[in-house]
């Protein structure tokens, strides 16, 4: 009962409301937060300090800006999503708030918008080499849920989650997916791109790969699409993420094969030119996950094989290991 009467008095009152309101639209910061009530930084953050403490809000940092959203697990993240929905949308303030707000959103996708352009070109580059996305999606699709699309999974995070893809095709088999990625820039594009697809249960933070201060023990399923041939030490991502599955969760590695396409290396920042099964089944026995299954598609026919790449896909599970001690999530 405590906790309850906690909950209802932290968010008892007009302001808090406003900021409840506008935090279950989108992540935002104290600046952002500011323009939309058109109060002062101290006050704003009084408010959102009040809540925090309170369990209503979740913070997280992302380089030197601080991400404030509703909270989503636990008696108060049941709370303050069921307080949220009863703020009524047709009262005045709340209507500016939301004007103020999509301005907001506007202004982030364009940046984000600008940003993608100046890469886009090497994902295209790349993108025109292998096999269309589509099928991509569906084989991760069919590995992670089934090929009947009959799964549920609680839990999803997708690391080095760049534009927000995988949480995308994720959103409707998953209760909730968060992803991951130490770019603030490639953030930056997810978060807008979440936005407009418009799914509350997707999102994302900043975070380093090798050291992930995630819940232990808490995911259905773990994803690193297109990123392992970036890092130096992708033995040590892998044996990092496992330990945020739960028992008999699934880990899916999506690849490139072994190839040789140098200018990936010296143009496009790969450490490695693809990835051999062998090496990747080893990481993951090492990380002590099991069961390992393997799918390959490869694009165009024989007279083309030396100039396309081939997708790899590698599913492994964790078995029934004990969870280690939960670091802050």
């Amino acid at each position: 009962m405590e906790i309850l009467l906690a909950g209802l008095r932290a968010a008892g009152e007009a302001t808090r409301l406003r900021l409840l309101h506008a935090l279950g639209q989108s992540d935002l910061t104290v600046s952002e937060l500011t323009q939309i009530l058109g109060q002062s930084q101290p006050r704003i953050s009084r408010h959102l300090k009040l809540m925090v403490e309170a369990g209503l809000l979740d913070r997280h940092r992302e380089g030197a800006w601080v991400f404030y959203r509703l909270a989503d697990r636990g008696d108060q993240g049941g709370l303050v999503q069921a307080i949220a929905r009863l703020i009524p949308l047709d009262d005045p303030e709340i209507a500016r708030d939301t004007a103020r707000l999509s301005a907001i959103r506007a202004e982030r996708r364009e940046a984000a918008s600008d940003y993608f352009a100046s890469i886009a070109a090497n994902w295209h580059q790349i993108r025109s080499r292998h096999v269309p996305e589509a099928e991509v999606e569906s084989a991760i699709l069919d590995m992670l849920v089934g090929v009947k699309r009959d799964r549920r999974l609680a839990h999803v995070v997708d690391l080095g989650t760049g534009t927000g893809r995988m949480l995308e095709i994720m959103a409707p088999f998953a209760d909730q997916a968060l992803g991951v990625d130490q770019s603030a820039d490639m953030l930056r594009i997810a978060r807008a791109n979440l936005e407009a697809f418009g799914a509350r249960h997707l999102r994302v933070r900043q975070g380093d790969l090798y050291h992930l201060a995630l819940d232990q023990a808490s995911a259905d399923a773990v994803i690193l699409h297109q990123v392992l041939h970036f890092l130096d030490h992708p033995a040590a991502a892998i044996k990092e993420a496992a330990q945020l599955l739960k028992p008999g969760g699934a880990m899916l590695i999506v690849d490139f094969a072994p190839h040789e396409f140098e200018m990936l290396r010296t143009e496009q920042a790969h450490r490695r030119l693809g990835l051999a099964t062998s090496e990747v089944s080893a990481w993951c026995k090492a990380a002590g996950l099991g069961q390992i299954e393997t799918r390959a598609l490869e694009a165009g026919g024989p007279e083309q094989s030396g100039e396309m790449l081939t997708v790899n896909l590698w599913l492994a599970r964790a078995g029934n290991r004990k969870p280690g001690k939960p670091q802050h999530g």
